[in-house]
């Protein structure tokens, strides 16, 4: 099998076109419509409504989408998961018990139809019982004001603690003061869990960049040292990674084990929740808060759309896999999403995301200043926009011979051409819908023809349909507010909703600047291979 390895030093022409495909598709795309509008205004035009058109029809899916998303979230959140577990342990006489029960609030239609499946299957199916959850929270130099109510909420899950390993991963570059934190948080939480494992990722090792992918992997080799050591069923442990900041909803470890049960492919599944940037929010200044919000909404999004659901942040998948195919990349800063791509080519194709409706919370950025606020969401940005390596990544097992490919052309070309297309996206969408109306116009400013002066009033009017999507986005970012704290005013909440007209300058600032860079980079061949951490600050 090929490696699964990004590649280091020099590559490939094939591999070399293809990461200078997406720079050069970004900057062709603003550069044909200035083109086009010399060239004709009506071509200007036509080129610019093409691209209004289609921010408008993905304005009503996002508007559909996020209502749908909520509502599904909502739903998961009441469903007694702990009960659904004790359920599956004797499916058979559970079904019949439930099948009739007119008390149907703590489960669906479709746990019925697994309890009736799982009966038929005679035990072809992991004991609930003998589920292990193993978290990996990783850490570079936070502090307990940090790392604890992570551990905290993770310590609170309805699962029991018994058959929770959990894996403090943090980094010798953190120095002194980390390896402190990290032997009292040791004390503090060692009688908690089934374990409590520290784990020190040394600095400096051979064909590792600087990054969370690395820590992850010697982590995940050291959780299964212990498992083999304990003589624990690889096949039982299911894995969580987890930054420094994320603090998991009390029912999610118990509904990754339920559809890690109820699922037969569940070897070849990664198990994504639901990200939501919310435990700081009433905290962080407005710009911040308009990105936190409006990746959130993204992710609520994506876990309607199942088939273009992708590994993102905090992700659970099974130990089994994980050691399989050696854990994370350790030589790419998108280890997150880059997970997708590793374990699709390690399965030949016959591996997806299942999404869980349960949230992990995250933080907003916050820094020590505004400025250094808005920095640092910049950095962090760029660094999620970096995804547009795995372009190459793909497209080098893509374009190749038959014999070559592990996945068929044609069910791996429509994931590559939507990889492309969303990093495509991010970039040009944000500026031309902002200015793109006045191209025409001002190309043709010496004959002033009918249609370069009438184009921005036009796209005005359409761009005013298209906030559609904005102005549900508004009315459900208020009620997935967490509560406001004690020590702001009623006129924070009418803060939450004008700071939205900052939204045209963070999509160029923070969506389409990010983007240019990161391709940018990949155009010039000046790869990102360090991971710049977001530091995490506390307000008081």
């Amino acid at each position: 099998m090929a490696s699964l390895d990004i590649p280091t030093g020099k590559r490939t022409k094939l591999y070399r076109f293809l990461e200078i495909l997406p720079g050069v598709l970004s900057y062709g795309a603003i550069i044909l419509l200035f083109v086009l509008s010399y060239l004709d205004p009506v071509l200007g035009a036509i080129y610019l409504f093409i691209i209004i058109a289609s921010t408008l029809v993905k304005a009503i899916g996002v508007a559909y989408r996020t209502i749908q998303g909520y509502e599904v979230i909502k739903r998961a959140g009441r469903v007694d998961w702990r009960k659904r577990m004790e359920d599956l342990s004797n499916p058979h006489d559970s079904y019949e018990r439930l099948r009739d029960d007119e008390n149907k609030s703590y489960h669906f239609a479709e746990h019925l139809d697994n309890l009736k499946m799982m009966a038929a299957m005679s035990g072809e199916y992991p004991d609930p019982d003998k589920i292990i959850h193993a978290v990996i929270m990783t850490a570079y130099d936070e502090g307990e004001e940090v790392l604890v109510p992570s551990i905290e909420a993770v310590k609170n899950t309805t699962f029991p603690n018994d058959r929770i390993i959990f894996i403090l991963a943090y980094e010798e570059r953190g120095g002194e003061a980390m390896e402190v934190t990290a032997r009292k948080l040791h004390q503090k939480y060692g009688r908690d869990f089934k374990e409590f494992v520290l784990s020190k990722h040394p600095a400096d090792l051979k064909n590792e960049i600087v990054g969370k992918g690395p820590n992850l992997t010697f982590a995940g080799h050291i959780l299964a040292d212990y498992v083999a050591k304990k003589h624990i069923p690889v096949e039982n442990v299911i894995v969580t990674s987890l930054d420094s900041d994320n603090h998991m909803a009390p029912k999610y470890l118990d509904s990754v084990a339920y559809e890690f049960i109820t699922h037969p492919n569940r070897q070849r599944l990664s198990y994504q929740p639901v990200s939501l940037f919310m435990n700081n929010i009433w905290d962080a200044p407005a710009p911040t808060r308009v990105i936190a919000v409006s990746n959130s909404f993204f992710n609520v999004i994506s876990t309607m759309r199942p088939h273009l659901l992708r590994n993102f942040a905090s992700h659970s998948q099974p130990l089994q896999a994980l050691e399989a195919m050696d854990f994370w990349s350790k030589r790419t800063i998108v280890e997150d999403g880059h997970q997708y791509w590793r374990s699709l080519f390690f399965f030949h194709g016959d591996y997806s995301v299942l999404p869980i409706r349960i949230p992990i919370y995250q933080d907003a950025v916050i820094g020590e200043t505004l400025w250094k606020t808005i920095k640092a969401q910049f950095v962090q940005v760029r660094r999620w926009y970096y995804g547009a390596s795995d372009i190459a990544y793909v497209g080098s097992r893509l374009f190749v011979p038959k014999r070559k490919r592990t996945i068929p052309f044609f069910q791996l070309f429509p994931k590559f051409w939507r990889l492309l297309d969303g990093h495509l996206t991010l970039a040009i969408l944000a500026p031309i819908v902002a200015f793109g109306g006045w191209v025409p116009m001002i190309m043709n400013m010496s004959t002033r023809t009918m249609v370069g002066y009438h184009v921005p009033n036009i796209v005005s009017i359409v761009e005013t349909f298209a906030s559609v999507g904005l102005i549900v986005s508004v009315m459900v970012s208020l009620r997935m507010l967490p509560r406001r704290p004690a020590k702001y005013r009623k006129g924070k909440s009418i803060l939450m909703v004008l700071q939205w007209v900052l939204m045209p300058i963070t999509s160029i600032l923070y969506q389409s600047l990010a983007a240019f860079y990161a391709q940018t980079r990949l155009m010039l061949g000046k790869y990102m291979e360090k991971f710049d951490v977001t530091k995490k600050v506390v307000k008081k």
